[in-house]
């Protein structure tokens, strides 16, 4: 699904209600002992992250979420089972932390100690007021530092229903939300006929995927292959971890910089399966992004070496597919762009790295950092800046996405790092960036999409290259 923020994900008027977990459930948690099981590093990270940021006096939302339409007349009880079964299903939905002096602390609900509480909101007959009034409430309540901190709503109209949802980061990654639409919508249809879904049976557990990664990391001390990789990388980034090689009109020790949302078309579908074509001798059109994305950056910056930090999913076993989590990880690569001479040595040089390197990423870099020692007090949400590729077809429900208006949401508030967010969809490439709102940031992300889309097209049009 296309990537964007509440802005432009197609809002229209009509009746707001709300779901959030009941105040039974708050309560029921509130009585709960320590889960042994531990927060995932990135967790962690994220939870440490917005607390030294909210220390240090800002409040920086981080949210992610999703909208899709469901058709109508809407029945709003066989909507609520069909939140409350979805969220039981997703056991990390109903595990939250506390703070035991500084360290995390988990506890985890039983299923049948999930309610959901209902409200009606109220008409909002102005689109522009209901964007304003989901932001907010969203901001207040899908919050890193509070639990529980997610909530569904339903905007409702007499030929159906349009559906929002939004989750702090610690609960989900974009491959969680891509997945959402269909499974809510499959067990809505099954509770409008009272047939059991298959999405109804219970997913395998986050949570536990949590503790078996924490036990691995733990299991690796200094001396370990990955952390003199990652040691050798940073020393090379100049003892800090890379952010995106142009200028973005930041002077170093301005406050945090608001954000700005780019979401745009890269290619049709035609030119998205050429690119794909051209690139897939070298490895595909991750490959091909990072390989563009650095001979660009290198006309725009003139760095040398393009360096960054390039995620992947950590669901390396079957079992994890279907669960609701937060599995990424990143592995570093580092071209050098300044010597290469055309696209094709640009393709096998990322090629190369990746290949080497795409392992690191099933070690969490909050561990690697721990184990180097470094003080890498965050005071920005993001650690580094990153492009990232996700080839979303073949994912269920996939082929319904625009009939439905599903959108994964994403909250830009503060941040000094470029992120840039690339979905190969059925109807082709779609970019979603967010970056510092400065007019040094917009012209150089601007003349970057331009020209990431010309060497697109371009490549399109090529024969397929000799490989060597």
């Amino acid at each position: 699904m296309r990537i964007t923020d509440i802005q432009r994900c197609e809002v229209r008027p009509g009746r707001l209600v709300e779901w959030t977990l009941s105040p039974a459930t708050v309560a029921a948690a509130t009585a709960l002992p320590e889960d042994s099981r531990p927060p995932a590093y990135i967790q962690e990270s994220h939870i440490r992250t917005a607390k030294s940021v909210r220390e240090d006096g800002l409040f920086v939302p981080t949210w992610l979420g999703t909208a899709f339409d469901l058709p109508g007349p809407v029945d709003l009880d066989v909507l609520e089972r069909a939140l409350r079964a979805w969220t039981v299903r997703h056991e990390t939905l109903r595990s939250g932390f506390r703070w035991a002096g500084d360290e995390l602390r988990r506890f985890t609900l039983d299923a049948a100690d999930v309610s959901l509480r209902r409200a009606e909101v109220g008409d909002f007959p102005d689109a522009g007021d209901l964007v304003r009034h989901l932001q907010e409430r969203f901001d207040t309540v899908a919050d890193a530092l509070r639990w529980p901190n997610l909530i569904y709503t339903a905007v409702v109209r007499d030929d159906g229903a349009s559906v929002y949802m939004a989750f702090d980061h610690s609960n989900v990654d974009a491959y969680s939300l891509h997945r959402l639409a269909a499974e809510i919508h499959e067990l809505y249809a099954a509770g409008l006929t009272g047939v059991e879904p298959d999405s109804a049976t219970p997913a395998a557990s986050y949570v536990d995927f949590c503790e078996i990664e924490r036990a691995d990391a733990d299991g690796i001390d200094g001396r370990h292959v990955f952390v003199d990789r990652w040691r050798e990388f940073i020393h090379r980034c100049d003892g800090t971890l890379p952010g995106f090689p142009v200028d973005l009109g930041l002077t170093p020790g301005d406050p945090l910089p608001t954000q700005r949302m780019l979401c745009e078309p890269l290619a049709d579908a035609d030119a998205a399966a050429a690119f794909e074509a051209y690139c897939r001798p070298y490895g595909g059109s991750l490959v091909g992004l990072l390989a563009a994305t650095g001979l660009i950056v290198h006309e725009l910056g003139g760095q040398p070496v393009y360096r960054t930090v390039v995620p992947f999913h950590t669901r390396v076993k079957s079992r994890w597919t279907d669960s609701v989590g937060w599995y990424v990880g990143g592995a570093p690569i580092e071209v050098p762009v300044g010597r290469t001479r055309g696209f094709p040595e640009a393709l096998r040089a990322v090629r190369a790295e990746l290949q080497a390197n795409r392992p690191l990423a099933r070690m969490p870099l909050a561990r690697v950092l721990r184990l180097l020692g470094a003080d890498f007090r965050p005071t920005s949400p993001d650690l580094y800046s990153i492009v990232s590729y996700v080839d979303a077809r073949a994912i269920p429900g996939a082929e319904r996405w625009a009939e439905l208006k599903a959108y994964g949401l994403m909250r830009v508030s503060y941040g000094d790092q470029v992120c840039v967010w690339v979905n190969r969809l059925p109807d082709g490439l779609w970019l979603a960036s967010r970056y510092p709102d400065t007019d040094v940031a917009a012209k150089n992300m601007r003349l970057y999409v331009e020209r990431l889309r010309d060497r697109i097209a371009s490549v399109a049009h090529d024969s397929l290259p000799a490989v060597s």
